[in-house]
């Protein structure tokens, strides 16, 4: 073919390309139509026209690859699970492709899970197993270099709605979570910490247990109010949590000889003072805005009721008072 010929050809492939002509015509699916496919990587401009055209998404998978290359794009184009609409333009596919617009699938991580509970959420996303999620997890050099308040990712790796590409690894979730995290943290939220005369580290620490303890909304304010009068006065803590993080696993009742044997664990509040040595898991945004806003109160105590509400307490004698109230109501009213 004469290069004047081979111009010619082109000038009236882009005419076409450009009004839509290819677009639509003699595809063998109504428009409108949605169509998943991958495209694995590696894959030639080529082997895509060619999965386009077995989809029924093009019907002219040369023109397709010229027009690609046309465009310059043809190593642009990437890999992954992509969801398409039978009657897109060249250009819309082409688009597409080249921003890597794959489908996302939803990953949920719930507030107030440990390391060791998050793992299996990541490894059924991912399909590797907890234990090897839980590794990564654990990579001390891999989240020094994060630049987190703590020495590893408990209580850092933010709960929410996420969705990644199902080929997404167990770095870029945790990576993704982290940056998360960062974002709650603005100059109004440092401001709080400083005028509450707490780290930030001290801050999601306390953020955590309060994660833990409260399961009405309205109470967690109240809460974190009760632990820092607790702080200021040099009192223990004496939070349950915090118990249950040191012996390993979750106990349905927390006894005096469960609490004995971790005596020493640096977690036990009952045993050693102040704020345990970092988070006990990972507190949502409700909990951290109420740990930096607590409530100004002069309650030290609180004993849970049978619907997870709080009874708060100023004394000691009014505390053992509400505690056998309540003991003797759920006696009476057995679950």
């Amino acid at each position: 073919m004469s290069a004047r010929r081979a111009g010619i050809v082109l000038a009236v492939l882009g005419i076409l390309l450009a009004a839509g002509w290819f677009a639509t015509r003699g595809t063998s699916l109504p428009e409108g139509t949605e169509v998943e496919l991958r495209i694995p990587a590696g894959s030639s401009v080529r082997a895509i026209a060619t999965r386009l055209d077995s989809a029924g998404l093009i019907d002219h998978p040369r023109v397709f690859a010229l027009y690609v290359r046309l465009r310059g794009a043809d190593a642009d184009l990437k890999a992954g699970r992509y969801r398409f609409v039978a009657g897109m333009g060249y250009g819309d596919f082409i688009a597409q492709l080249r921003d890597g617009a794959v489908v996302t699938l939803p990953l949920t991580v719930p507030e107030g899970l440990t390391l060791r509970e998050v793992a299996p959420r990541i490894a059924a996303f991912t399909g590797d197993s907890a234990a090897t999620v839980l590794e990564v997890l654990e990579d001390s050099a891999w989240v020094a270099g994060l630049g987190l308040p703590g020495p590893t990712l408990e209580g850092y790796l933010f709960p929410d709605t996420y969705r990644f590409a199902e080929d997404v690894g167990i770095r870029e979730i945790a990576e993704t979570m982290v940056t998360a995290y960062r974002a709650f943290w603005g100059p109004a939220e440092r401001a709080r910490a400083d005028s509450l005369e707490l780290s930030e580290r001290e801050i999601v620490t306390l953020a955590s247990i309060v994660e833990e303890e409260a399961r009405v909304d309205s109470e967690r304010a109240i809460i974190a109010g009760v632990y820092l009068n607790r702080i200021r006065r040099g009192m223990l803590l004496q939070a349950d949590p915090t118990v249950q993080y040191a012996l390993g696993e979750p106990r349905a009742r927390l006894l005096y000889r469960d609490i004995d044997s971790v005596a020493d664990d640096p977690y036990n509040t009952y045993t050693q003072p102040g704020l345990p040595p970092g988070p006990i898991a990972s507190p949502g945004a409700a909990s951290l805005e109420a740990t930096l806003r607590p409530a100004d109160h002069g309650f030290l105590f609180f004993v849970a009721r049978p619907d997870g509400s709080h009874e708060f307490t100023r004394t000691v004698r009014e505390h053992n008072n509400a505690k056998n109230r309540i003991r003797r109501e759920r006696e009476l009213d057995p679950p």
